[in-house]
């Protein structure tokens, strides 16, 4: 099974890339939306949650309380604080998921997070794929998809990595200024290239 990184910005195109992957037969672990079922789930993790940001992190069912939580982590400057509670988890999960999938015979085994590279080129990766795209881009997808604000989406991006200087870590550059088509079409094609450098490593 092939292991691979997928990473970007918001509004470069990542999901969309995923999903073109999932059409043609690769597994893909959405590393939010884990984290998200995990920090609802995983009674552990909820407890540390609870010990650092306060019991306000969940109301009296046990559900994640994001306004609060959203306040404390994101405008007191604190995410890195629940990053080391949630990552640790995330990868675990994310590493019992892959052997699941390996011992159902799926070719390719794909992570797509945006945090993929903020510690350099994460081991275990037969390739990572960075996905890019210009911000005039990145802000128009996402107020249209999120229906958010510009000063809220610059906010985002401001704080996510600079993955224009993560370039090196990367096997493939994708750059995503053009149209959904000629994406899809650079995923069909970075997928099948991949498929035939590990058949010509078999030979």
């Amino acid at each position: 099974m092939i292991k691979v990184g997928i990473t970007g910005g918001i509004g470069s195109g990542k999901t969309i890339f995923c999903k073109e992957w999932e059409k043609l037969g690769a597994y893909i672990v959405y590393a939010d939306d884990l984290a998200k079922e995990l920090m609802h789930e995983n009674e552990i993790l909820k407890n540390n949650i609870r010990k650092i940001f306060g019991q306000d992190a969940y109301d009296g069912g046990g559900n994640l309380n994001r306004e609060h939580l959203a306040k404390e982590a994101f405008e007191k400057g604190r995410v890195e604080e629940l990053n080391k509670l949630v990552h640790p988890v995330l990868w675990q999960k994310i590493d019992e998921l892959a052997e699941e999938k390996e011992a159902e015979g799926i070719p390719v085994f794909a992570k797509e997070a945006a945090i993929l590279l903020n510690n350099g080129r994460p081991e275990g990766l037969d390739y990572v794929i960075l996905i890019m795209a210009d911000e005039q881009y990145r802000i128009q997808r996402t107020v249209k998809r999120d229906q958010s604000s510009v000063a809220k989406i610059k906010s985002r991006i401001q704080n996510q990595p600079d993955f224009g200087s993560l370039t090196h870590f990367a096997d493939f550059v994708v750059v995503n200024n053009e149209d959904l088509q000629s994406l899809k079409r650079k995923a069909k094609a970075i997928y099948e290239e991949m498929l035939s450098l590990e058949s010509a490593k078999r030979d």
